[in-house]
């Protein structure tokens, strides 16, 4: 059989986690629908990333009414060793950088990041 008759499980560089904290960053009024349709997730699987980011102190929102406003937490550490010392701020920096279609991103809101 040869290499290219084996089928590949696909795979990608960022975790769900990862891109539903950059949509966050990108607009921390976003509703959980429209994160999950900019991540290609359930709104359930979103809540459920929403729920550990908050629980492991990635991320915190306040509650106006009946909308949701997110704050990500920018010093908080990365969690797997190999990424020992960077934060969720140079996540984010790098993330956040450039778009799919090479344009500049618009940069997160001020509250969602703090400048370095």
């Amino acid at each position: 059989m040869s290499d290219a008759s084996v089928s590949r499980v696909p795979w990608t560089f960022l975790t769900n986690h990862a891109r539903v904290l950059v949509q966050i960053a990108r607009d921390p009024t976003l509703r959980v629908r429209d994160i999950a349709a900019r991540c290609e997730l359930t709104e359930r699987a979103v809540q459920r990333i929403i729920a550990d980011l908050e629980t492991d102190g990635y991320l915190s929102h306040t509650r106006t009414g009946r909308t949701n406003r997110y704050q990500v937490i920018p010093d908080t550490q990365l969690r797997h060793p190999a990424d020992a010392g960077a934060t969720v701020a140079d996540l984010l920096a790098a993330a956040l950088t450039r778009h799919h279609d090479g344009e500049q991103a618009r940069r997160p809101a001020a509250e969602s990041v703090p400048a370095e």
